[in-house]
């Protein structure tokens, strides 16, 4: 004896409404249309149906409650399942996939490559994009007909957009609502093409829009524009445009998320003894650093909120300035004698001086 509160996946105690809900969403799922390719999808959909048909009524239920079998077909009466998925689909023969008058051909979406300078993104900027897309017809505005004009209803569908087609299932004759395919659902023919694009309603032309950059963004980010993107068939919604945003190197700063990193290289006596150094901003101004004596390689020095503006909050990240400490490759005689001297001080012991060619 068949479980259908298994089947339907719901507990013996369960409500009508829960029995409905759950229903709704195994019927989709399982429908054959639905699966065109699963062998199985017909079976499955037989039982959900065959266990909504038993446990929404509620004479069934109690009978199947007390163990009680149901003989025969329980869908020998076709009518009634079309009935029962009318109840919660719509469209003819109770189901409807694809039952949607005149769909909406909405226009596609264009993504757009955007390089920006590091302080761009950091700030914002407003910034030019150009690309191919389609756009509406600036001669038919868009009917597809030449002046004058205008689209006659499609003699298939009686300008309806679909059409019906009935086939016998396993659950009987069931009828479905398809797109129409002379007018491709539009409802609608154009006897009369417009010279400028063809009937189409469109055509492809150079976009130049003014994109506005928010401040923060980094390498990576993708902007997207409503309704900025290619014109819809005859009159549907255009789609999006995206902006992708390419940062581009630079010399002087590595950016970490909101931080960004600047390199200073120090010499050996300025480490040791300490400076004041210079020290570039993205804002373009410089600002003085003290380094204090004894300054190792490899010390950062963090400089609160100069970094780059966050994307979504307020405030901004740091700076933090790396130090290297160069050491010279090349002295003069002058140089290695003192650097020696300095050793001996400190008690270094470094290699012996390389004999001096004499001059003549």
């Amino acid at each position: 004896m068949k479980d259908y509160y298994e089947i339907l996946g719901v507990s013996r105690d369960a409500t009508g409404d829960e029995i409905k809900k759950q229903f709704r969403r195994l019927a989709r799922e399982t429908h054959p249309d639905a699966n065109p390719n699963d062998p199985g999808a017909e079976a499955r959909f037989r039982d959900i149906a065959e266990a909504y048909e038993v446990l929404s009524d509620p004479q069934k239920r109690a009978r199947f409650d007390r163990g009680e079998e149901f003989a025969g077909d329980l869908f020998s009466n076709f009518g009634g399942l079309d009935e029962i998925l009318s109840q919660f689909f719509g469209g003819v023969g109770g189901f409807g996939f694809g039952g949607v008058a005149a769909p909406s051909r909405r226009g596609q979406d264009i993504a757009v490559a955007l390089d920006l300078e590091l302080a761009e993104a950091a700030f914002g900027v407003s910034e030019e994009v150009s690309f191919l897309a389609p756009v509406v017809c600036d001669v038919c505005e868009g009917s597809g007909a030449k002046a004058g004009h205008i689209p006659s209803p499609c003699s298939t569908c009686g300008g309806h957009g679909q059409v019906q087609a009935t086939r016998n299932t396993f659950l009987g004759s069931m009828t479905t609502v398809q797109e129409c395919p002379t007018c491709r659902g539009r409802g609608s023919v154009v006897e009369d093409p417009c010279d400028n694009c063809s009937g189409a309603g469109r055509r492809n032309q150079e976009v130049t829009l003014t994109v506005e950059i928010p401040p923060g963004v980094d390498d990576g980010t993708r902007l997207r524009l409503p309704g900025r993107g290619g014109a819809g068939e005859f009159g549907s919604a255009p789609g999006d445009l995206y902006v992708q945003v390419k940062l581009l190197p630079d010399a002087r700063f590595e950016r970490v998320g909101s931080d960004i990193h600047h390199t200073i290289r120090l010499g050996m006596a300025e480490a040791a003894l300490g400076t004041v150094i210079r020290v570039p901003l993205l804002e373009g101004d410089d600002i003085d650093v003290d380094v204090p004596a004894g300054t190792q390689p490899g010390a950062v020095f963090r400089l609160a909120r100069k970094g780059v503006p966050h994307l979504r909050r307020r405030g901004r990240g740091d700076m933090l300035v790396n130090v290297d400490v160069a050491v010279p490759d090349s002295l003069t005689e002058e140089q290695e004698d003192a650097l020696r001297q300095y050793a001996t001080l400190r008690g270094e012991q470094p290699l012996p001086p390389k004999r001096r060619r004499k001059r003549r």
